[in-house]
């Protein structure tokens, strides 16, 4: 399941994403016909994973969803938005097979989501 269309700008620390997916009826995070705002993890959760594949320029590397952190909603669902989602990630550390991401998701300017996750890599 692909959740980003586009990448809009990278760097080594940082990625940000497009998204219209949320509005897609068949969505497969909809769960009851609505998009849920925390499902916006799974779109975050993407946008580190592409960081890592434009970031690492050796073998790709599975990755794991370790954890989340002082995730917060500011709305309830995804599908209600009328606009794109930008996805942004950054890279706060990276050390011996773990990273740690601070993510927000917007839409219209406006923040819908934000949090922190860590991946650790296989």
């Amino acid at each position: 399941m692909c959740l980003l269309e586009e990448v809009l700008e990278w760097s080594e620390d940082a990625i940000a994403c497009r998204a219209s997916s949320h509005r897609d009826p068949a969505n497969p995070l909809r769960s009851r016909g609505a998009l849920a705002a925390i499902m916006g993890v799974e779109y975050a959760a993407q946008a580190v994973a592409v960081h890592g594949g434009l970031t690492n320029s050796g073998k790709p590397r599975i990755g794991y969803l370790a954890a989340l952190r002082d995730v917060m909603c500011f709305t309830e669902r995804l599908d209600l938005e009328s606009g794109d989602l930008v996805v942004r990630a950054a890279q706060v550390a990276a050390e011996s097979g773990r990273l740690l991401y601070d993510f927000r998701i917007e839409a219209g300017g406006r923040e819908l989501l934000k949090g922190r996750l860590s991946v650790v890599l296989k």
